[in-house]
Parts: C-alpha cells; structure tokens; sequence
C-alpha cells in the first residue's frame, strides 16, 4: 500500500481525501476550539488547544481550555499575565515547560506580531513552544495553509492504512510524508482534523472500528489482518527510579517554607517545597540532614512517595522539622506560606502529593 499510495494518480488519492471529508462532515467531534461549519476560525484558540493538548487527553484538557479563554480571551490578555497567575492555572496538566512557553510565545506575538499569530508554517515555528506539528496544525487549521500536521493519531491511521513497518518514532516521519501526499489543497484544515478524529473515534490504538472507516477498503493493514499491530513500537525500556528527601518546613504559626525552582529544567518556575537532589541512590539520613535548608530538629514521616514522570520513576520521604524563628539569611529565595494558602500557588501534582502527604502524618510518630 505503501507503494500504491506513491504512486496512486492524483485522481485516486483525491478520492480518498474526498472520503474521508465526506466522513468528517457527518461525524466531526463537537470541541470547544473547533469553529464550526461557516464560523471563522480564531488562531489564539487553535494555538491554545494544541499547546495543551501536548501530551494530554482532550477529556482532560476541555474543562483547563475553558478556563484559560475566560481569564485570558486573547493572546494579548495572556501576554500581560503574570506568569505565576498561568503556572497556578496550569496546574495538574503537566510537562510545565509547556505553560511558559504558552506565555513566552504570547508575549512575542503580541510584541512582534501586533498580536496576530503569522499564517505560514516556517514563521510558526520559530515561536517559543511551537515544533513542527504544531505549527503544521496551526497553519493548516487557523489559516488554511497546505500543511500536514502528524499527531499519535493521524500516525496511526497513515501507518494502519498503508501497513509502515518502520516502529516508532521514525514511522511519524514516513507516515507524514504519506499523509502529505493526500492533503488536499482545498480545506487542508478539515482533512487533518478528519484523521485527528478518525484515529480518536474508530482508527482507535485497540480494537479499531473498521466497518466504520470510510478508508475500510483502502487499509492495507486491515487487508492483513493486522490493524491493531500498527504502528509498530520499539520495546519498552525500564525507567530507572530516582530518590529524593522533601523538607517539610513549619514555623510555629503554620506557615510552610516553599521556594520556586529555576526557571529551567524540569518543573521550571514552579513552587515546591525544599528538597535534596533526586539521584539513583537513596539518602542516608545523615545525607539528608546535610541537605536540610535550616540545621532543626527533624525527624522522617512515615511512608514515602512515588511519582512517575516521562523518563524515570521517583520516589520521595518527607522530613518535617518545627522553626520557632524566621531565618531570613538561611532561606535564600524561599519563603513563609500559609499552609491554607498552599492552594494560591503553582504546586505542581507532585507537590501536591507532598502536601498532603505532610499534613496527614504530621503528627504521627517518625524515625
């Protein structure tokens, strides 16, 4: 098929675009950012969705969407936001790096672009937080351009459609170069939004629904039996796990000590509270102490925290330890937080976890 689709006449891979436009108008998913038939497309919504949608289901990112294009309505609006304000609205999303770079990119439109995202696909790209898909899915959706965007899904569907044997994540590349040879110059928005829900709807990862297809007799895979070995995946490699010891800081008012990480890294520019480096091997306790942000009396909470993030496992024990003063030269760049007021700030999930965990145990007995 593979072959076939290269060297189909124009007129065939037409008529497959066709199709599969034909479905799309019967069976397009109702979004939030999604103009409808005869409405206008607004970019900062396309823009918006597809940053969130990184790495994240549409279920989850629908109630997060709404709230962003309350609070901030334009890219202008989101531009003049504080950063913490977004980083706090962001909050349970996560891959952080995504937030600021969401306002990284609204400041440069709105500073070098007078507010109007750019039309083509090259000028996309250079935006802060914008890679090739998505400047391909902003180009195409928002304004019509001949781009192909290639998302999990629309891999999916090109590598069951024409069998790609090559395991991911080269198979992205080849399944873009395929999909591009049936985009059609006429409504290439549509028909990349008509994979993205053919993947999401009936060319699903398990269990397709094949006799719902309209490409069922084109499918190479199906033909094979196949469908649901594509696309091929390489083996899963173990993620190492890392360990940590969190610090759970009190002062005799209940304020908690809380710092913000650099503005680099992972979970850049968000709160947490002081911590050990996370490494392979486990702290001693006479390691931790070193470690500790003020010399206290500490002692270990019962039990420990696990966290899985994109390339390792990490677990954490939490020290809690009482201050009857306020160290100003010892804290650095930390401060004093109401720990009713916790919730106000950009704690990602894991510290969360953290919080809740401390508050639980705080007054059980540790080591």
């Amino acid at each position: 098929m593979t072959a076939s689709l290269l060297t189909d006449s124009l007129r065939k891979r037409a008529a497959l675009a066709g199709r599969l436009l034909a479905w799309y108008d019967r069976n397009r998913r109702d979004l939030p950012w999604r103009a409808g038939p005869g409405e206008s497309v607004d970019p900062y919504r396309v823009w918006l969705s597809e940053i969130m949608l990184q790495q994240t289901t549409v279920a989850t990112v629908t109630s997060y969407f709404a709230d962003f294009t309350n609070r901030w309505p334009t890219v202008e609006a989101l531009a003049s936001a504080e950063l913490d304000a977004v980083l706090h609205a962001w909050q349970g999303l996560g891959y952080y790096a995504r937030a600021r770079n969401l306002h990284a990119c609204a400041k440069r439109v709105t500073t070098q672009f007078g507010g109007r995202f750019p039309a083509s696909e090259a000028e996309l790209a250079t935006l802060p937080g914008v890679g090739p898909y998505t400047a391909a899915a902003i180009a195409a959706i928002a304004f019509g351009q001949a781009a192909t965007p290639v998302d999990g899904n629309i891999a999916r569907v090109m590598a069951r459609l024409c069998a790609i044997e090559i395991p991911l994540p080269a198979a992205r590349s080849e399944a873009g170069r395929l999909a591009a040879r049936l985009t059609p110059k006429e409504r290439p928005g549509d028909f990349a939004q008509a994979m993205m829900d053919l993947g999401a709807t009936v060319c699903t990862p398990r269990r397709p629904a094949c006799a719902l297809c309209p490409w069922i007799d084109a499918c190479n895979a199906r033909s094979l039996g196949r469908a649901e070995e594509f696309p091929r995946r390489p083996a899963k490699r173990a993620r190492p796990l890392r360990h940590g010891v969190i610090f759970w800081t009190e002062r005799t008012d209940g304020s908690v000590l809380v710092q913000r990480r650099p503005e680099s890294g992972l979970l850049g520019g968000m709160a947490e509270f002081p911590s050990t480096d996370w490494r392979e091997e486990p702290w001693t306790d006479a390691e931790a102490r070193r470690a500790a942000p003020v010399a206290i009396r500490w002692r270990r909470l019962p039990g420990t925290i696990e966290h899985g993030f994109t390339h390792f496992r990490l677990e954490l024990t939490v020290w809690s330890g009482r201050i009857d003063s306020h160290p100003a030269a010892i804290l650095g760049n930390a401060r004093w937080c109401e720990a009713g007021a916790l919730s106000g700030l950009a704690l990602p999930t894991l510290m969360r976890k953290v919080a809740r965990h401390a508050m639980e145990h705080s007054g059980e007995t540790g080591t």
